[in-house]
């Protein structure tokens, strides 16, 4: 079984479903090595040339493939551009599918498209036939050595390039040890399905992505902040580092207390929520009015 890369729990409500993370990425990437162009020594990312022991110069590098042990084909940037010039400086389109039936696994990385002057009406072109459609185009294009397959989708004002994984580059679950689909060979009951569907429909909300922080950060950040603060620095603590691992889930779960108890205090969040979302609202339609009022006034004082 692969090893997994993170373990811990699920949550939804005061429901805790411990868990482990495995990756379900397999990159099928060309094994570049750089090289110290004097003497074709692998120098590695620290640029330290491994035959003589002497740091290397960015200028002095170059990438090579190892075609036999300590026998290197090595690569220039005009190398890269001529094996297929075509792929190097297109995104070639390939076919229109429906955005909707992209899975999120494949999408790896998004980029911004930006036409030139001479392109805009063209682009804006796509872009609108693409949010009309509800339609992405896939495509293909060379970025740094290594051809990716992408989506072109339209984004507000901007058409974006998602990066996406190829079909082999994900890796199955057969190894995996995961639950059947089957529920009530798991001895689930309908009528846990049913609280765990009202638990769910209960929290939901809309999507504002800006709500949303980097909380481990910004809690790292004023760590960091406080020691330096304190002028520990320069220094490495001296206490043993702690085995933090998750709690022991219980063996036997009553999932319809867990589910029970969950939706009672999500209902209270949730009239919460939205008392301070409708006090908020207000809030801002009111200062809205108090500053157009203001400005009008502002107005007419002017011209008086």
């Amino acid at each position: 079984m692969a090893r997994a890369i993170w373990s811990g729990s699920l949550g939804f409500g005061l429901v805790q479903i411990p868990v482990s993370l495995h990756g379900a990425e397999e990159a099928d990437e060309l094994s570049l090595t750089l090289l110290d162009k004097r003497d074709f020594s692998p120098v590695g990312y620290e640029r330290i040339n491994k035959k003589t022991g002497k740091e290397v110069k960015w200028e002095d590098t170059v990438k090579g493939y190892e075609s036999a042990p300590g026998k290197y084909v090595v690569l220039s940037e005009r190398d890269f551009a001529e094996a297929n010039p075509k792929a190097t400086h297109e995104i070639d389109i390939l076919d229109f599918v429906e955005l909707a039936a992209i899975d999120p696994h494949f999408i790896d990385k998004p980029y911004v498209i930006v036409p030139d002057k001479y392109g805009k009406k063209s682009y804006a072109l796509l872009r609108e036939v693409l949010k009309r459609s509800g339609k992405a185009g896939i495509a293909k294009l060379v970025l740094r050595s290594r051809q990716h397959l992408c989506a072109v989708i339209p984004h507000g004002k901007a058409l974006s390039l998602l990066i996406l994984r190829f079909a082999d580059e994900l890796r199955g679950t057969d190894d995996l040890e995961l639950p059947d689909e089957n529920l009530k060979k798991l001895g689930i009951s309908a009528k846990e399905l049913d609280m765990a569907e009202q638990l769910v429909s209960g929290m939901v909300n809309e999507w504002h992505p800006e709500k949303y922080r980097d909380d481990y950060r910004k809690d790292l950040l004023a760590m960091i902040h406080s020691r330096a603060k304190a002028g520990k620095v320069n220094s490495v603590s001296k206490e043993p580092a702690k085995a933090l691992r998750p709690p022991k889930p219980a063996k036997v779960v009553d999932l319809v207390a867990l589910l029970t108890q969950s939706m009672a205090a999500g209902r209270g969040h949730g009239s919460a929520r939205n008392d301070a979302s409708r006090k908020a609202t207000a809030h801002s339609k009111t200062a809205k009015k108090t500053g157009t009022k203001a400005r009008a006034e502002a107005a007419h004082r002017r011209s008086a």
